[in-house]
């Protein structure tokens, strides 16, 4: 998967689209599908490291004592 690391978020997200598509489909042979489902994996595993990453850089220049506070995606939110 050498080529997924210089490869940027939205071209992976796309490559998986795609993959999930023709897996959607059912028209590929079993050994297609196998080597689809693999490649889709590894895309999905690279899709959610960059967003790891991406989160943590976000609290990193957020948090204004320069500790990482945990991500609350429910924080603000109002209970009405």
């Amino acid at each position: 998967m050498a080529e997924e690391k210089e490869m940027q978020f939205e071209q992976a997200m796309h490559q998986l689209e795609e993959i999930v598509q023709k897996l959607e489909a059912g028209e590929a042979p079993l050994e297609d599908t196998i080597t689809l489902y693999k490649q889709g994996m590894e895309l999905s595993a690279y899709c959610q490291k960059k967003l790891q990453n991406a989160e943590k850089q976000l609290i990193r220049m957020i948090d204004q004592d320069g500790k990482e506070a945990p991500f609350d995606p429910t924080e603000g939110e109002s209970n009405e």
